[in-house]
């Protein structure tokens, strides 16, 4: 979803129609993967964990695209907030009493 959502953000210029049609492509692709990894994943993680999971996955993957292909660094702040973002996994992986 990454570079659906932001990939076009380099093609400004571009007519929004079309970045738009192709960015559901690139979605729908993902979708076709997202869906059988979350019925998958169902039976032995609740769906809260699922979604902080993948939060976190996508957090991460985005960092990995905005510094290969925007050629930006986070600041020290993003990092702060992607470390809170772990420690919500962990927090949503600890056992309930």
């Amino acid at each position: 979803m990454t570079f659906a959502w932001y990939g076009h953000l380099k093609f400004k210029d571009k007519p929004l129609v079309p970045v738009i049609l192709a960015s559901w492509g690139i979605a729908l692709l993902e979708y076709c993967f997202q869906v059988p990894a979350n019925r998958w994943g169902s039976s032995k993680y609740s769906p809260y964990q699922l979604k902080i999971m993948q939060e976190v996955i996508t957090l991460a993957v985005f960092v990995v695209f905005a510094f290969f292909y925007f050629k930006t660094v986070p600041a020290w702040n993003h990092l702060a907030a992607f470390l809170c973002m772990v420690a919500a996994v962990a927090f949503a992986f600890w056992p309930a009493f």
